[in-house]
């Protein structure tokens, strides 16, 4: 490990091999860090979650491998309601962006310049929050699924749905859906399931129901449907006449 000038390490900390600490970045511990990390000069990790009623609980902060988290980047730890908050691997967390306390955030995820999410927020693998985006308190994020600069959601946003402005759906994330190996069966089976869901007017359960009996055999249509059932705040809708996987393309 190497650690700049006036970084400051407080608290139970453990930090893996070939991490780098910047000068003036803070860790505060209970923290437990992978291997190969890089932090930035001014990012803070570690810190007391922006919650009125923590009583100063010995919560905690557990961050995997690879991550890189630029300039003024804040992750605070867990509260009592959960105890932690975690970070996955090759996480890339820009500059100023923010997680709250209590979130899950997977591998291979992006935030951009002053992304925030908030407190109890679940956000899965390769998912991409674009500049000054944010995401409400106890929101997840299906895999893949992108929200648009000062973009905001206050509702779930399902894998491979992009977002835009305030919870407007804007299409499938094609783009990225290539980029990760998705096949291109696979793909038609989701542009398919987007338009049972948002284009044909059908409730949530029917449209579940529509997706399961015609494209069921594709995992990405059951990794769809098992996280639109966990939805207890619903999702959100498109406005307005779109072209989004012209767009995405």
């Amino acid at each position: 490990m190497e650690v700049g000038a006036f970084a400051i390490l407080e608290g139970q900390i453990t930090v893996g091999d070939n991490c780098l600490i910047r000068n003036a970045a803070y860790l505060y511990g209970p923290l437990t860090m992978g291997r190969n990390n890089t932090v930035y000069t001014g990012a803070i990790l570690g810190e007391r979650p922006q919650h009125l009623r923590y009583n100063n609980e010995p919560t905690e902060t557990i961050i995997g491998d690879r991550n890189i988290f630029r300039e003024g980047v804040t992750v605070h730890r867990g509260t009592v309601h959960s105890m932690k908050t975690v970070i996955g691997s090759d996480n890339f967390f820009m500059v100023n962006s923010h997680v709250a306390h209590d979130c899950i955030v997977g591998n291979r995820v992006t935030l951009v310049n002053g992304a925030l999410i908030g407190g109890h927020c679940v956000i899965g693998d390769n998912v991409i929050l674009s500049g000054n985006a944010g995401v409400h308190q106890f929101i997840r994020v299906g895999r893949l699924a992108m929200l648009g600069g000062c973009g905001a959601s206050t509702k779930d946003i399902p894998p491979f749905v992009m977002q835009h402005r305030l919870n407007t759906v804007h299409g499938i994330n094609l783009v990225g859906m290539r980029r990760a190996g998705i096949s291109r069966d696979e793909i038609e089976a989701v542009r398919s399931a987007f338009s049972m869901i948002y284009r044909q007017g059908l409730v949530l359960h029917a449209a579940i129901a529509k997706m399961d009996k015609h494209f069921g055999e594709y995992a990405v249509i059951q990794e769809m449907i098992t996280f639109l059932q966990g939805c207890t705040k619903g999702i959100n809708r498109m406005r307005g006449r779109g072209h989004e996987e012209e767009l995405a393309a």
